[in-house]
């Protein structure tokens, strides 16, 4: 059974797994720290693209969290890294904020808004007409599409934001063109940060509160999966789906022996 793999390597999502509003989880200070004290290769992982892995640092300390920036890997993270190994040294027309425009300089891309290999749509709180427009005109004229993530909406104080799954089908009715979606739940997002940690799926897992995102991109990457209760998914949701995570826990708390 996949629960009886030996783990030594972990991968866990970030928001309803180890922080809520942000505010620590209860027993995630003592996960992370387990992994720390035992040397045991781990990653965070994110489907947000706007911030970047010492934005998040920040944000997880503020919560309580103490986590190095090369154990946060993000969307934009892994849809530079995708690009790189696709065209190296390419160029792009990045829509979305610093996290994004980061991951790809790092990753060798050059910036432009004249005839770019790629359109790069992530996340931003303001999305521009003039960029989404400029975004559709380069993909009819021959860019390729590719989006950091599929969410349709992200959390804000005063309810909903529309994010990059949103504004990509509004582009894809604009220009008849699909993107390529990198983050969750395409597992070709686990399989880079596999790559960054060393880490082979048979022996590696995966934290995350979603059904629909996090447990069947580890499902579909060979990860051994663990779905927490203390974010979207309730324990009578997880009938609803045609696959199952290997284990269900009430919160990260519980796997703190198990590191």
């Amino acid at each position: 059974m996949p629960e009886e793999r030996k783990i030594a390597a972990w991968l866990t999502d970030m928001d309803g797994v180890l922080v809520h509003e942000e505010r620590a989880i209860p027993g995630a200070n003592e996960f992370i720290g387990a992994l720390r004290d035992t040397g045991t290769p781990f990653l965070i992982l994110t489907n947000n693209s706007i911030y970047t892995p010492r934005d998040l640092r920040a944000r997880l300390a503020n919560s309580g969290l103490d986590v190095e920036e090369k154990s946060i890997w993000t969307s934009a993270l892994a849809t530079a890294t995708f690009l790189s190994d696709q065209v190296p040294n390419g160029s792009a027309f990045a829509v979305g904020e610093a996290g994004l425009t980061t991951a790809l300089y790092e990753a060798g891309y050059t910036m432009t808004d004249r005839d770019p290999e790629y359109v790069v749509l992530g996340e931003t709180r303001t999305y521009s007409f003039e960029a989404i427009t400029k975004a559709i005109r380069l993909i009819k004229g021959g860019a390729r599409f590719i989006c950091t993530n599929p969410d349709t909406t992200g959390p804000s104080a005063e309810g909903p934001l529309p994010a990059t799954g949103a504004v990509a089908a509004l582009i894809t009715a604009a220009t008849g063109r699909d993107p390529y979606f990198v983050g969750k739940p395409n597992p070709m997002m686990f399989r880079s940060a596999l790559n960054r940690i060393g880490a082979h799926s048979e022996h590696t897992a995966m934290v995350g509160d979603r059904m629909d995102t996090d447990i069947i991109a580890g499902m579909e990457a060979g990860l051994t999966t663990f779905l927490v209760l203390t974010g979207s998914t309730s324990r009578e949701e997880v009938d609803k789906f045609p696959f199952r995570p290997s284990v269900v826990v009430d919160s990260v708390a519980d796997l703190v022996g198990r590191v």
